[in-house]
């Protein structure tokens, strides 16, 4: 299997690559869970990771912003390099490194991780106030604003409890914006939502896409995944298996495996 080569041949001081990453691989104890992805993403890139469960597609996200410490390779963002022992060597310098590198790879995850005790409102002003030190009264603007930009404007003062499942992921997706990052990664972030609510969330991503927003999105919704993406990547087993345009990879999958899987995903 060949490992994924996006954009293949393009340097990393090429000013329109915002993310890249060099043979990553990743253990758990004896469990080879990636074994040795590599990509580059260029500005304005959507690139759909889908595959099974448990064929390393969050695993490899993880890694991307440091969630998870890959056991081998780089992550290169903005041409300045990450490897696992600047999370692991725990110095001020790669303290900084890594706080770098999480301003500019924001991350949406399936489960909304809000702050319960904090309103709509509060929560996207949080980083911005505390990472990025922006004054308040400013951190409030730009926040209300991207609820507004999500649909949520009049639900800035409600609590997560008090929203759908729909709503707080928005909230989330605005959270994620408002520390405005290079590159927006997106956990699955329908799954934990019933049906009838995907399709906010969704209509929110295709925005982005269509602002040029760079995104790696690992999703199940492949209708969406063709609508909206540049590039298609299915992972099997912690390697690429396939990888190019959404269409060829739909209508003329080459391996079994792919084959399999989207005849599930059509039932």
């Amino acid at each position: 299997m060949n490992t994924l080569k996006v954009n293949e041949g393009a340097q990393t001081s090429d000013n329109n690559i915002v993310l890249g990453a060099d043979m990553i691989t990743k253990r758990f104890a004896a469990v080879e869970v990636l074994r040795g992805i590599s990509l580059q993403a260029k500005r304005g890139d959507v690139i759909s990771l889908i595959g099974a469960s448990g064929s390393g597609k969050s695993t490899f996200l993880r890694c991307l912003n440091f969630l998870e410490v890959p056991t081998t390779g780089t992550v290169l963002i903005r041409g300045e390099e990450f490897q696992g022992a600047d999370a692991l060597n725990r110095t001020r310098e790669n303290r900084a490194k890594l706080r770098r590198l999480r301003r500019e790879v924001g991350m949406v995850f399936q489960s909304f991780n809000l702050w319960p005790h904090m309103t709509a409102l509060e929560n996207v002003m949080e980083g911005p106030i505390h990472v990025l030190r922006d004054p308040p009264k400013q951190a409030r603007t730009h926040a209300l604003d991207l609820l507004a930009r999500v649909g949520l404007a009049e639900r800035a003062d409600y609590r997560p409890s008090q929203l759908s499942g729909g709503q707080q992921q928005r909230v989330a997706i605005a959270r994620a914006l408002a520390m405005n990052p290079d590159v927006l990664l997106f956990d699955e972030p329908t799954s934990a939502l019933d049906p009838e609510l995907v399709g906010e969330v969704l209509a929110v991503m295709t925005d982005l896409a269509k602002e040029g927003r760079t995104m790696l999105i690992v999703t199940h919704e492949i209708g969406f995944a063709r609508d909206v993406s540049s590039k298609m990547v299915f992972l099997n087993k912690g390697q690429v298996e396939e990888e190019g345009s959404p269409r060829s990879l739909i209508e003329s999958p080459k391996s079994e495996d792919l084959t399999r899987f989207l005849a599930r995903m059509r039932h």
